[in-house]
């Protein structure tokens, strides 16, 4: 049988995976000039938040009901795919985000307070959703 803290790691690398890749991407768009630490600060909530809801679980992502996982999921959305949609967007000179301001990496200072804000709102909303079901 295998123990709680080995299904808890399993069950954390995808989330680890995916966050590491993300924080990974956005250094690469960045670069060494910008807010990388402070951008990965909602991504690494992630990794928090999917801990604690594996905690509250017992190692298990429902262990605890549908509230943590819904209101994880809602978390990250935005605090992950917000962020890398964002720094697409920049890689690629969407729309002219780059090409047509003026201080173009000011973009991601205050992308992080964006991104949290929202995956709390999303947490909020996954929460009651969970909560009815």
């Amino acid at each position: 049988m295998k123990s709680v803290a080995g299904i808890f790691l399993i069950r954390m690398l995808p989330v680890l995976f995916v966050t590491i890749a993300a924080i990974a991407y956005a250094a690469y768009v960045e670069g060494s000039d910008a807010y990388l630490l402070r951008n990965a600060i909602p991504m690494l909530l992630v990794i928090i938040i999917s801990a604690l809801t594996l905690y509250r679980g017992r190692g298990r992502w429902t262990g605890a009901g549908w509230s943590w996982p819904l209101g994880t999921l809602g978390f990250a959305l935005p605090a992950l795919g917000l962020s890398l949609y964002l720094h697409y967007a920049y890689s690629v000179d969407l729309n002219g985000m780059v090409s047509e301001s003026v201080y173009p990496r000011e973009l991601f200072r205050y992308l992080p307070e964006y991104t949290t804000g929202a995956g709390a709102i999303g947490f909020a909303i996954g929460w009651i959703v969970g909560r009815n079901v």
